[in-house]
């Protein structure tokens, strides 16, 4: 695995973010390799990742850097994998603020009090896809495996959010949610905000059927041809493609995004089976990547 190159795609057209790699030698001298927006490096107050598969403990379907408790791995691995990707961020574990994810629009505001729900603390929230904060030093936490990692970073009240995005949620406008309440509680201006559509499944390896493709129909009416396409060849009927980048973007940009302000992935989690888990791939023999975004001190 280690020393493979990611395969690119192109699929963000004007909006394509080629994603930054980076580099974390681990004290037993092994590489953790993890993602960064380049327009994000530049902003000194956040820190950022999306992480892959190398750099961690984790054997057998969770190798290496499964960021997952929930999948069976051995706990002490998962420990261990977040004390390695903390020193390479420089943030601290029981900082981190993990939603529960459900496949929901639900976005909730992180509090000091939440440091480490998730990660050394029980969560007490159930079905939560997104949290905004405006705390130094809070690490909000994402995971994924196909669905996307959307951040966002509101430079001029300093508050960012981090939501979790899969067909439903972005069916159900998740995107629009979180602006809305970071606007709320930051006043936030969405013509401010700068957003990172992350890692997911992409268009050429996302099928879907025909009463899903339906629902992204009677969201996006004026939009339809450029998120679906259909599946060609032998028993394809009633299949279709999705793009899951090109519908998040529409969401953001219809909130208030400019388009400038939204940098979107190159890199899918199902091409990159060997880079980051994929549960197209993978199934359920798999562990997560996490995304992390916190406001520095």
């Amino acid at each position: 695995m280690e020393g493979k190159e990611f395969k690119r795609k192109i699929g963000g057209g004007s909006y394509a973010s080629p994603l930054n790699e980076n580099k974390y030698i681990n004290e037993d001298g092994s590489e953790l390799r993890y993602l960064t927006f380049p327009d994000f490096d530049k902003l000194d107050f956040i820190s950022h990742v999306m992480t892959t598969r190398e750099g961690g403990v984790s054997t057998g379907c969770f190798e290496s850097m499964n960021l997952s408790f929930t999948r069976g791995d051995d706990v002490t691995m998962v420990n261990e994998n977040y004390e390695r990707i903390c020193k390479a961020l420089e943030i601290e574990k029981n900082r981190i603020v993990c939603a529960d994810q459900k496949h929901t629009t639900t976005v909730r505001v992180a509090r000091e009090e939440d440091a480490g729900k998730g990660v050394t603390r029980q969560l007490d929230y159930r079905e939560v896809d997104g949290h905004i904060t405006n705390v130094k030093g809070l690490a909000l936490a994402v995971f994924f495996s196909d669905c996307i990692p959307v951040f966002f970073v509101d430079p001029v009240n300093k508050a960012i959010g981090l939501a979790h995005s899969g067909w439903r949620g972005t069916v159900g406008r998740i995107g629009k949610v979180m602006v809305e309440k970071m606007t709320e509680e930051y006043g936030s201006n969405p013509a401010d905000l700068i957003c990172g559509i992350g890692p997911s499944v992409c268009r050429d390896c996302y099928e879907i059927s025909e009463d899903v493709a339906e629902e992204f129909r009677r969201e996006f009416p004026s939009h339809a041809e450029e998120l679906l396409m259909e599946k060609e060849g032998s028993g394809s009927s009633g299949k279709y493609q999705l793009d899951l980048w090109a519908a998040n973007r529409i969401v953001l940009e219809e909130a208030g995004v400019p388009g400038e302000n939204i940098h979107v992935t190159d890199i899918c989690t199902c091409c990159n089976p060997d880079l980051l888990f994929s549960h197209r791939v993978h199934s359920n023999a798999r562990g997560n990547n996490a995304g992390l975004l916190m406001l520095n001190h």
